[in-house]
């Protein structure tokens, strides 16, 4: 299939979990992906693989709190393929402290890593995407941002409030930017085995029985992939500012 032909896309937080099954995916359905994250061993050898199997993927290290290193990642995709169809801001950081419980600073890293990412990647990148007259971009909010409790949020105070600031952003966004033909979406994971989850993973299906009515209880990263598809392709043209769900029918 091709569904994303002669586009290119970024995508943050690429050297797994999510971040990489969408990378895989864009690549798969023929998209030129430059895969993004801040760790470089790691991103190196998820790239090195995917370019074995003949995908046309690029890597950049990034720190996505840093708007030099953003401007280095833009930089090398306008380099490399000469254009940015797609963004996909996938990295973000969780942290399972309550509200009384939780530093500023850790409060201060987790809206960085969550938010302020989102804010930089789509300033970097909208500028080339007005010149090109179109552009997708897809931020990866979580279920965290609708609710403040459950399996999703992980008692997380600073998680839940930077997942609701990029939800914000990405309907601000997807207002101010629809003259120019960029589209401006999110897709709102529920619980997702992925590494971010750390020990967790190891009980993931037997927590979510009781919130999650759909089997195996949890997603994996292509569930999310798909929509995070559906989104970068001309399927979804006029489609903007639009919320997608992918948790399995969780209470919340």
């Amino acid at each position: 299939m091709s569904r994303l032909e002669g586009l290119t896309a970024i995508v943050t937080g690429a050297a797994s979990g999510i971040g990489l099954g969408t990378a895989r995916l864009f690549a798969e359905e023929g998209a030129n992906v430059v895969l993004a994250d801040i760790d470089e061993q790691l991103l190196k050898q998820e790239v090195d693989n995917l370019q074995s199997e003949g995908l046309s993927v690029t890597r950049s290290t990034l720190d996505v709190t840093k708007k030099e290193a953003w401007a280095h990642t833009v930089q090398c995709a306008l380099n490399t393929y000469h254009k940015i169809d797609i963004l996909v801001n996938n990295a973000g950081i969780h942290r399972p402290d309550k509200l009384l419980d939780t530093e500023l600073d850790v409060w201060h890293n987790v809206m960085d890593a969550n938010a302020t990412s989102v804010f930089l990647g789509m300033q970097q990148t909208i500028p080339h995407m007005q010149q090109l007259g179109k552009g997708s971009i897809i931020n990866i909010v979580s279920v965290a941002a609708l609710t403040g409790s459950g399996a999703a949020a992980g008692n997380g105070t600073a998680y839940s409030a930077s997942k609701g600031a990029v939800r914000a952003l990405t309907t601000h966004a997807a207002n101010h930017f629809a003259k120019d033909q960029i589209r401006v979406n999110a897709i709102f994971p529920g619980p997702i085995k992925t590494p971010i989850m750390g020990e967790r993973q190891k009980t993931i299906a037997e927590r979510n029985k009781d919130v999650v009515p759909l089997p195996p209880y949890y997603g994996e990263a292509r569930d999310i992939a798909y929509g995070a598809l559906y989104f970068a392709s001309d399927e979804s043209r006029f489609v903007t500012g639009d919320e997608l769900v992918i948790d399995g029918g969780s209470v919340r």
